[in-house]
């Protein structure tokens, strides 16, 4: 059931929300265009990749203990704790190096890396948590409005992220009472202001939303899930550019991650209060929802990954040009998210917008399949807005009719679950679309003749363009070898195949999900129609 509370209380929740929510999913997209300078001032190089793989792991895994802790101790409580850990994590981060050496955290780049995690532990509780306090404070039928607003702030962050980072970091050096901060700590500091703000509005505002039951932590199964899944998102951020997918180490990983996942879904099979209850899985919208989502997202990071490389280096295109192309994406994301999500409002059926979505992201992906190293920008641009448009039903949702399909008592775990394959499905296509990126842009090599007919991994590709963004903030194009061009285009064209082949399964998975009528509010609302969740051991619980 939904929290007994005032207009304006929700409204200001609401904002809070949406406040804590951009601001966690633009940290992991801002700060990766400042990594250049902050790895040239700690001279870390080596430790480049910990940074993002770090707030990846923190976040990511944490997200469905989040999810358990808010069901068993309140919403409130944990987006409050959450917000407190984000605000403080990105504080230090701004801070890193400014002490040169720290008992057990060393030097700058390494005190970067352990607030990053810690920064990310935050981020998780402000994922999960501003979704599963939406559910509390409305009922399903109203939840699709807000979703739309929800989507539109990942989307935004998604594309102006990257702008954000590079003014920041480029002109955000400032000099105060003689002392000097540099632009790329902006990055961090950001954060203070509007996060102090919305950790103020949720503290005053947010009504003291009732935790679902009494229950245990499952310590165990905590340990576990980060165990196995630790090592798998570790395994996926460094095959194939810190190691060889083939290396001891990567291959250790991924056994480690396997061996923990087996006994993780032993435990939470047996015990009374789990982490990820199992039964869940037998409600089929719970079930076909988190599949389509872990594949819609997988296809859609793997394809926007390399979207901007493709401007810079198959198009010529400079830095700030082709983060400006990428805007109309985030347009047709942020308005279709919410014109979906107020049609699901007023419709009560969101499967229609679902499957309209996932149909579009399927004719925007074989569109760019059409592309090649002589297509214009506006080629480029008008795909990528269809692109967009078929992207905004995927962002919200999803969470939509997972928390419809279970109890309410389930609502945090249920969220935290929807959020948790989603952001492992971004993970997982990054990992896939930047490995055939490599092996076709090989071939392509040897083919043309580029760069002697050697291959490029990713990780030169995008040292191409830092390299020639240095060389100037005026350039008005990255200039590149033509034959390079060439080779890069086809290989991407290989990448947006194997993109559109992942779509049509994301639109299968879609078709299969069930559609259960939305509850609205008020005595004239039809009853919960939640499918039962069995307890192992007991009965079905309606």
């Amino acid at each position: 059931m939904t929290a007994e509370t005032s207009p304006q209380e929700r409204r200001v929740t609401i904002i809070a929300l949406l406040i804590v929510l951009l601001l966690s999913a633009l940290d992991q997209n801002v700060v990766g265009t400042a990594m250049p300078r902050i790895v040239a001032q700690f001279k870390g190089l080596n430790l480049y990749s910990w940074t993002t793989a770090i707030y990846m792991l923190t976040s990511t895994a944490t997200v469905p203990i989040w999810g358990k802790l808010g069901d068993l101790f309140g919403r409130k409580r944990i987006l409050l704790i959450g917000t407190i850990i984000f605000l403080i994590g990105s504080w230090l981060c701004g801070l890193s190096g400014e002490a040169e050496n720290l008992p057990l955290l060393g030097g700058g780049m390494t005190q970067l890396i352990a607030f990053r995690g810690l920064q990310g532990l935050g981020g998780g509780a402000l994922f999960t948590s501003a979704f599963a306090v939406m559910a509390d404070l409305y009922p399903p039928r109203e939840r699709g409005k807000l979703s739309g607003y929800f989507g539109g702030m990942f989307g935004l962050a998604t594309v102006l992220g990257p702008l954000i980072g590079g003014a920041l970091t480029e002109h955000g050096t400032t000099n105060l009472g003689g002392f000097v901060i540099e632009g790329w700590r902006w990055c961090f500091y950001v954060n203070l202001p509007l996060g102090a703000l919305a950790l103020f509005m949720i503290w005053a505002k947010t009504p003291a939303l009732k935790a679902g039951r009494a229950g245990k932590i499952d310590w165990l199964g905590a340990i576990l899930i980060l165990t196995a899944f630790g090592p798998l998102l570790l395994a996926l951020s460094w095959g194939g550019h810190d190691y060889p997918w083939d290396s001891q180490v990567i291959l250790g990983l991924f056994a480690a991650a396997a061996i923990s996942l087996v006994l993780f879904l032993i435990v939470e099979a047996v015990t009374p209060e789990p982490i990820l209850p199992l039964v869940l899985f037998k409600t089929p919208v719970f079930t076909f929802s988190n599949v389509a989502a872990f594949i819609i997202n997988m296809a859609f990071m793997g394809v926007v990954l390399f979207i901007a490389l493709y401007l810079q280096l198959g198009l010529g295109v400079s830095p700030t040009n082709s983060g400006m192309a990428m805007l109309p994406l985030m347009v047709g994301l942020i308005a279709s998210a919410m014109l979906s999500g107020r049609m699901v409002t007023k419709t009560g059926r969101y499967k229609p917008m679902m499957i309209a979505g996932a149909a579009v992201i399927v004719g925007g992906i074989f569109l760019l399949t059409r592309i090649d190293e002589h297509t214009t920008l506006f080629g480029v641009i008008w795909r990528l807005l269809v692109l967009g448009i078929g992207l905004g039903p995927a962002q919200g949702l999803f969470s939509v009719a997972v928390q419809n399909a279970v109890p309410p008592e389930r609502i945090g775990v249920a969220t935290s679950s929807s959020q948790f394959f989603r952001q492992i499905g971004a993970t997982v296509g990054i990992a896939v679309f930047g490995a055939i990126m490599t092996q076709s842009l090989a071939a392509q090599m040897a083919k043309t003749g580029a760069h002697g007919g050697k291959a490029m991994t990713f990780d030169q590709l995008q040292a191409l363009v830092v390299a020639n963004g240095a060389k100037g903030r005026e350039a008005k194009a990255v200039v590149v070898d033509p034959f390079v061009r060439t080779a890069f285009s086809n290989a991407m064209v290989d990448v947006f195949y194997v993109g559109l082949g992942i779509a049509v399964l994301g639109l299968l998975a879609v078709l299969l999900v069930p559609e259960l009528p939305l509850r609205g509010r008020g005595p004239e609302a039809p009853k919960p129609h939640v499918e039962p969740v069995a307890e192992p051991g007991e009965g079905a619980t309606e």
